[in-house]
């Protein structure tokens, strides 16, 4: 049976989130399951080619820069795909979308595996990030559609933080796995396999998209293009040095790993990093926040930068894996809250695209990281690379506190369809 949740700040509910109230709402599985196969590659994208093209190259150089060329193609895309989402609905830009990415990416491995050249590596990653499916904001719109005006967006957030982790600690140790143990080839052979079986089962659930061009309402809502929302380009710049973190993380860890002669311990440290940014994303959904959450993003990005500024002086694998822990543990909190606040910030109509701008500034900063880190690696000491997550958290800091007035909603700015009120019930199971 399903039971009643009113969207009053007052209701009980609102001081009692609950992943297990959340997983029971009706129909959430039937796209959580698929969604959750459908997002794995893109914790496997990065490294799988900078494993492989190093392999292939010798050059951590070259390795980062055809990774970048990807990240960049992501997040230019990544933005078009969630407005046509919007418009046209999911189903209509997945089912193109996946398998352009599946041949891309495979071209991608053949290219590399007959040692063509830099440039027809990059000609290939082009396609191969523009074309990688935008799950996890197809989700979180599912879970809009799903909870609308429900206290438990929140733990929803904090819910969909927790399995993009998940991902990272799971697709970077399957992908290193795979590389060293198989074939340097193989990580990017299986990125392609589950995205072409995972989309195309997460297509097939039409039932819980939203509906094109209405944001998950019964009233046609405007388009208005989530970029023209100041908040939302603050968040850009706050998710570009998250990105930072990830892509420096990748490289530089990598880097370390073979520096002392063990190169299977990449994976262990990434999933250790990936583990603590996993478990306090579980904290924070289970947790009913007093505070505002511009304030939470402030003091919880404030210790992200600090954390990120100690990476560069590890000296051991153990001390390296406990800061990584730590840094993790910083992520989680930063990202349920950006996420969090565009349910407030941004128009139904608009919330794909916002969230795909939020995951390509993501992996913009991670494309950026992956080239600055495997320059600096190439170049300078072995752990330079670990100077471009403080880099880049430092700068979103500085843009985050000089700019936080416009993570503040403005009631009238906001786009509203009609006939929906900020009581009305929500079926919840």
């Amino acid at each position: 049976m399903a039971s009643t949740v009113t969207t009053s700040k007052d209701s009980p509910a609102a001081s009692r989130p609950g992943y297990g109230r959340l997983l029971r709402t009706r129909g959430a599985w039937t796209f959580l399951l698929p969604g959750f196969a459908a997002r794995q590659p893109f914790a496997m994208l990065t490294i799988s080619i900078v494993l492989l093209v190093q392999h292939t190259t010798g050059s951590y150089g070259a390795a980062g820069a055809v990774a970048a060329v990807t990240g960049v193609s992501m997040a230019v895309f990544a933005p078009y795909s969630g407005r046509l989402a919007d418009r046209h609905g999911q189903r209509a830009v997945l089912v193109p979308g996946v398998l352009a990415h599946t041949l891309s990416g495979l071209a991608l491995t053949a290219l590399a595996l007959t040692d063509a050249p830099l440039w027809a590596l990059f000609a290939a990653a082009v396609p191969t990030g523009a074309s990688v499916p935008q799950i996890g904001p197809m989700v979180r719109a599912r879970w809009g559609v799903k909870l609308k005006g429900s206290p438990l967006m929140t733990t929803a957030a904090a819910f969909e933080s927790v399995t993009d982790e998940l991902t990272f600690v799971v697709g970077p140790l399957l992908a290193t796995a795979l590389c060293t143990a198989v074939d340097p080839a193989a990580g990017l052979v299986t990125e392609a396999a589950l995205t072409l079986v995972g989309g195309l089962l997460f297509a097939a659930q039409k039932a819980t998209q939203p509906r094109p061009g209405r944001g998950g309402g019964h009233a046609r809502v405007e388009h208005v293009s989530a970029l023209r929302v100041p908040g939302v380009r603050v968040l850009i710049v706050t998710f570009l040095g998250i990105g930072a973190v990830f892509g420096g993380m990748q490289v530089s860890l990598a880097a370390f790993s073979e520096s002392i002669g063990e190169p299977g311990l990449n994976g262990v440290l990434y999933g250790v990093f990936a583990a603590g940014n996993m478990l306090s994303g579980i904290a924070c959904g289970a947790i009913a926040w007093k505070a505002a959450p511009q304030r939470r993003l402030l003091v919880g990005y404030t210790a992200l930068a600090l954390t990120a500024s100690a990476l560069w002086t590890a000296e051991s694998a153990l001390l390296l894996a406990g800061l990584g822990l730590l840094v993790g543990m910083c992520i989680a909190p930063a990202l349920i809250t950006g996420y969090t606040l565009v349910e407030s910030l941004v128009p139904a109509g608009a919330r794909t695209e916002a969230f795909t701008w939020l995951t390509g500034a993501v992996a913009l900063g991670q494309a950026a990281a992956v080239t600055a880190a495997g320059q600096l690696e190439d170049r300078l000491w072995d752990g330079a690379g670990f100077l471009v997550p403080m880099a880049g958290t430092v700068l979103a800091l500085g843009t985050l506190l000089a700019l936080r007035s416009r993570l503040v909603p403005d009631a009238r700015g906001r786009t509203v369809a009609r006939g929906v009120g900020h009581r009305e019930p929500v079926a919840v199971d």
